[in-house]
């Protein structure tokens, strides 16, 4: 334990016990008016935090080779390929997407596995590619890879799941931008790509294609949520009711009014705004604090890896965990068409604890090993003259 990095350990473990406490504080009231058990989302999001501390330590503690085995990225290709498909043929659909799998009391949703399937197989390519002595875009070993990351993306856009489509999409961008940065083709990615879509998308409202459709509605709530506060509009609305009631310093944990039936799904899409109300604003600059430190930590380790391969990953990881949060925090402002993210840690949900868990335990072994190259080359294992670790 002695070499294990404690600025990722740490935030990983108060997120998990604050995820908890806030999806057992916004489902206990709405389960008993149901009739249900209000400990029941409790002891589910007990079970996904536990399960994700051991991938935590499953993954720190495994050697990184065996992830760049060609079997194991072969297998895993062809069964992350298989998933997406078979959800499209008998997946349940929730709010019209058609994206999880149903396995008993379990619900598997490929599109968050898909995250992290792409940040392990891009970074082992790319590398490759680097290693061989090309740029992996000008490379023939870019072909294969990018054509399945397009199909892949294709798989999770039909479904419809809008929100890990530009999950993943960020992912793959910012990952070709690490590996082989290119003005020309950064510019084209950060800013043409999205201005695109756009414009496609709004030419699809206009021309009437997603009307009467639950993404329209989505839309349409966006763009005038107290107009439509009967229908699509609800749950924004509920939202900024919550928000605005919370203030400062919150009404008190468990106190939600809003979590009452007025907002729907008060534990995932929008458990951020019974936070709001419950502990304030303080409660969720805590949270966003601790998400903060994770995530720079990550980024930090990336820098300092003298791998391209762990470069990659940590940069991935990092890009999943603030799209994330930025398209969780922009619906529940206001700011971005509600897309059905969760919020990383903190939402209920066991797909995505136990992807964001892996892939903090994969982070934690690139730390371990970083630590224990600077401790049997003599340098210091504590803070140094410049405050590094």
């Amino acid at each position: 334990m002695r070499y294990w990095d404690y600025y990722l350990l740490v935030p990983f473990l108060v997120l998990c016990l604050a995820g908890i406490i806030m999806v057992y504080s916004s489902s206990a009231g709405i389960e008993m008016q149901n009739g249900g058990s209000p400990q029941g989302y409790l002891v589910k999001q007990s079970i996904y935090a536990i399960v994700g501390m051991a991938c935590v330590f499953f993954f720190a503690n495994l050697s990184m080779k065996h992830l760049r085995t060609r079997r194991f990225l072969r297998d895993s290709t062809f069964i992350m390929l298989f998933l997406l498909l078979f959800v499209l043929i008998v997946g349940r659909a929730v709010n019209g997407a058609k994206g999880w799998i149903s396995l008993g009391p379990i619900n598997i949703q490929p599109a968050e596995f898909c995250k992290l399937y792409l940040i392990l197989y891009l970074a082992d390519r790319m590398a490759r590619a680097r290693q061989s002595g090309s740029h992996f875009l000008d490379s023939g070993a870019a072909a294969g890879p990018l054509l399945f990351a397009g199909v892949f993306l294709i798989l999770i856009l039909v479904q419809p799941d809008t929100g890990g489509f530009a999950i993943n999409f960020a992912i793959i961008a910012v990952m070709l931008l690490a590996c082989d940065f290119r003005w020309g083709f950064g510019i084209g990615l950060i800013v043409g790509v999205p201005t695109v879509c756009y414009f496609l998308l709004e030419k699809a409202i206009e021309s009437g294609l997603f009307h009467g459709g639950y993404r329209a509605q989505r839309f349409i709530a966006f763009m005038n949520p107290f107009g439509n506060a009967s229908g699509s509009g609800s749950q924004l609305v509920n939202s900024y009711y919550a928000i605005s009631n919370g203030g400062i310093f919150g009404v008190g944990l468990g106190n939600s009014i809003q979590k009452m039936g007025y907002l729907p799904e008060p534990n995932t899409d929008f458990i951020m705004s019974i936070v709001s109300e419950e502990l304030g604003l303080v409660g969720v600059t805590v949270i966003l604090g601790l998400l903060l430190c994770l995530i720079c930590r990550i980024i930090l380790v990336g820098v300092r890896s003298n791998s391209l391969y762990q470069t990659l990953i940590c940069y991935g990881t990092a890009t999943f965990m603030i799209i994330e949060t930025a398209f969780n925090i922009g619906g529940v402002l206001g700011l971005l068409p509600i897309t059905g993210v969760t919020f990383p840690f903190i939402s209920y949900g066991g797909s995505s604890m136990l992807v964001l868990s892996s892939a903090v335990g994969i982070i934690m072994n690139i730390s371990i090993q970083q630590n224990k190259g600077r401790l049997q080359m003599g340098r210091p294992f504590v803070a140094n003259e410049r405050g590094n670790y």
